[in-house]
């Protein structure tokens, strides 16, 4: 990566996959700003535990980190409203969706949210296939 890059993670629920993300990113990037912006205390906790350079948790959060950075990445659901057992704000979703930085959305089919044509792949490929994939934008 030529300049230092903001990458924001949002993740809610548990923060699994927030946190794979975040400690695969951090061992990868070469120096990226790694954030993470859980919708609750415990998925923020999980990614901070996994590396992240800093963490915050709830809308506001959300919304202040989606203006400056680089690349956001999450769950398809972090675009959706009331997504995420509800964890998703409106407001949430409109930053995320307003937001200059590329979006990278993992195709996660729950929540009445579903990809058709997205294939069901297990967490573990999904964080392997977006990894490559932020590190072909940047690399």
């Amino acid at each position: 990566m030529s300049k230092t890059q903001k990458i924001v993670v949002i993740d809610g629920q548990g923060g699994r996959i927030g946190s794979l993300l975040v400690a695969r990113l951090k061992a990868e990037t070469n120096g990226a700003e790694i954030g993470a912006v859980g919708t609750n205390s415990i998925a923020t906790s999980s990614m901070i535990k996994a590396g992240a350079d800093f963490g915050a948790t709830g809308e506001n959060p959300v919304i202040v980190h989606c203006r400056d950075a680089d690349i956001i990445v999450g769950p398809i659901g972090i675009v959706v409203s009331d997504s995420l057992h509800g964890e998703i704000t409106p407001a949430m979703a409109v930053a995320v969706g307003q937001s200059r930085a590329h979006k990278i959305l993992l195709p996660i089919n729950r929540c009445n949210n579903t990809v058709v044509g997205a294939r069901d792949l297990p967490i573990p490929e999904l964080i392997e296939a977006t990894v490559k994939h932020i590190l072909s934008i940047f690399g």
